[in-house]
Parts: C-alpha cells; sequence; structure tokens
C-alpha cells in the first residue's frame, strides 16, 4: 500500500516456469498488496511454480484466450479484489520489477493516473538486446501515431504499465481484441476517454527465455496499430464510430 491505494501487481503469463520465480522475488512487496497471475493454458510448469511461490491469485485458462484476452482476466480480477493500483508487469523477466515503486509513485500521488515503462525515453532497448528491425519499427510506428491521434509518447509498445482504478473502470477494455494490438487500443481509449500518460525510462532484457512475437504476427500487430489510430482520429473528428472507444 503507498498513500492509502492498495497495489495490485498482474503477470500475464505464458510458458514463464523459467523466469518467474526471479521476476516474483525482484517485486517490492513492501508497497505491493497483491499478486494476480492469469495463466493462459502454458504447455509447461507456470501454474506449479506460481502456487510454489505462495502467489494467492492464479487463473488458469483452459483455452489459450490470446495476450489481450489474458490481460482481460488480469484487469477484472485486479478490480473485483478492489485494488487501487494496477501494474502489468510481463513474468518472462524482460522488464525489471525494480521499476514499480516509481511507477506506483507518479498514480498515488496524482501526478498521473497512468505510466509506461519506456524503452525508447534512453538507450535501453538497443542496449538491452532490441532486434534492430524491431527498434526501427517501433520509431515508425510511434511516429505515425502521435501524428494521427496528436501526442507526444516515446513509446506506445512497451508491456510494462500501471494504471489508477479510475482509468480501469472508465475504460472499455473488455471491448478490445484478444490479441496483442490489445495494448494500442487501450491506450486509444485511455487518450479518448481524457487522461494523460506519464512515461519513465525503463531497461529491458532480451535473451532466449523472454516472450517474443514472430515476423507474421508482428505484420499482423503493425496493422492494428496502424488501423486503432487512424480510428482513433475519425472517432475524434466524429466522422465514425467505434464501439471501443466508448467508455462504458
Amino acid at each position: 500500500m503507498l498513500k492509502e491505494k492498495r497495489v495490485c501487481v498482474v503477470l500475464p503469463a505464458y510458458n514463464a516456469e523459467k523466469t518467474l520465480e526471479v521476476t516474483y522475488n525482484e517485486i517490492p512487496f513492501d508497497i505491493v498488496d497483491n499478486v494476480i497471475l492469469v495463466d493462459d493454458c502454458s504447455s509447461d510448469n507456470t501454474v506449479t511454480v506460481a502456487h510454489s511461490l505462495g502467489i494467492k491469485h492464479i487463473i488458469k485458462h483452459d483455452n489459450n484466450k490470446g495476450y489481450g484476452g489474458n490481460q482481460k482476466s488480469c484487469y477484472q480480477k485486479a478490480l473485483e479484489i478492489d485494488s487501487d493500483i494496477v501494474v502489468m508487469l510481463h513474468p518472462d523477466y524482460q522488464y525489471t520489477p525494480k521499476l514499480i515503486a516509481s511507477m506506483v509513485y507518479l498514480i498515488a500521488n496524482d501526478v498521473y493516473p497512468v505510466v509506461l515503462g519506456s524503452r525508447i525515453l534512453g538507450k535501453g532497448a538497443l542496449k538491452g538486446g532490441m532486434p534492430y528491425y524491431k527498434y526501427f519499427f517501433n520509431r515508425c510506428l510511434t511516429l505515425f501515431q502521435n501524428i494521427v491521434m496528436n501526442q507526444k509518447l516515446a513509446e506506445y509498445h512497451t508491456g510494462y504499465r500501471a494504471f489508477s482504478k479510475e482509468v480501469l473502470k472508465r475504460v472499455n477494455f473488455m471491448a478490445n481484441s484478444d490479441n496483442f494490438v490489445f495494448d494500442n487500443q487501450m491506450i486509444a481509449q485511455i487518450f479518448y476517454a481524457g487522461f494523460e500518460i506519464g512515461e519513465i525510462t525503463c531497461p529491458t532484457k532480451y535473451f532466449k527465455e523472454a516472450s517474443s512475437i514472430n515476423i507474421k504476427s508482428s505484420i499482423r500487430y503493425g496493422l492494428g496499430v496502424l488501423r486503432t489510430s487512424l480510428q482513433y482520429r475519425l472517432k475524434k473528428m466524429g466522422i465514425k464510430d467505434y464501439s471501443y472507444l466508448k467508455c462504458p
């Protein structure tokens, strides 16, 4: 708890048995009240490891629901247990849990309602081993999004995010895709609802066990990002309506 606000870390997991323990052990439990792990039908022993670590809230999908579908279960459960601040942390140890305190502090002190851990603010991405082609397309997509959406984020594509309860209750995240474009749809929803997003620089690590999408999925994701940005602009201009951008 920080500033009388209950802090919850959600772990959207898929085949994370090799990295879950090291990730979990770096979570700052002096401020984190609850941890939720949602296993998206892993083929390894992720759930067994989660139980051995003493994680209280464990949800196991009987069928693979996708990255977005996993996050939906994460946020629903976080709201169900009355969390005030929710941090989404990948259990593949690509992002350091040591930044949780900084991200939560900004929300608890009403500086920003949403905080992203950006790999691009600084040299963390390439230093951590991000492939050059991913870095290039990350920069190109972000530039396009900032222009079309009239924003100034350093990166839209990080998987390290913290939200206030008010944001999760206001945006209709359940209407989003079950795939990777979920993250960008959620950012579009947050901006459309009038919330600001803060960023802090975040080192990252690319290694064998860290999750990564293949080229085909990357292309599909990129096209989804372009579509989401254009939908946001059309909605803002009053030209066309999109149900996922409506606040519940």
